[in-house]
């Protein structure tokens, strides 16, 4: 089983036993952490997504450690101005492991797609789309096609 989960603007895809490194988050090594912004869970080809959030769909996970990511260097330049300067940057950083996925109501596809051909067996016997003439209640004359041609030509004689 999977989820999308969102944290520090950023999505992340995870399943139970993951790590993963996100933005900072309050806690220390060994809190549990709750995610309510759920907006996918699927496992295999079953899927349930939310608009934009699952409601009562939750993931678990534990603060494994407060790290900050790898350094990555800001340089700027102005060629022939003799202007450099060059500046380092390390992001705060924590790694979670997850320990649980749970999503309120989430049934793999198969059985909710017998629950919707149950609900609605007028869907299975085609659409009940009526004609304008039935809508209406109104006969409509039946179309001659040679009384169309005939009407309004003349031979010219």
């Amino acid at each position: 089983m999977f989820a999308v989960i969102r944290t520090g603007s950023k999505q992340y895809r995870v399943a139970k036993n993951d790590v993963i490194a996100v933005e900072k988050l309050a806690g220390e090594p060994g809190d549990a952490i709750q995610f309510h912004e759920v907006l996918m869970i699927g496992e295999g080809a079953a899927v349930e997504t939310g608009a934009p959030l699952l409601a009562g769909a939750a993931v678990s996970a534990t603060v494994v450690e407060q790290t900050r990511a790898a350094k990555i260097i800001v340089f700027k330049k102005k060629r022939r101005h003799n202007y450099r300067r060059k500046k380092g940057h390390r992001q705060h950083q924590t790694l979670l492991r997850i320990e649980d996925i749970s999503g309120a109501g989430f049934a793999p596809a198969a059985t909710e797609h017998a629950a919707a051909e149950e609900e609605w067996p007028a869907a299975q016997e085609g659409p009940a789309v009526e004609s304008e003439a039935e809508a209406t209640g109104q006969d409509m004359p039946a179309a001659d096609p040679g009384a169309a041609l005939d009407e309004g030509v003349s031979d010219g004689t």
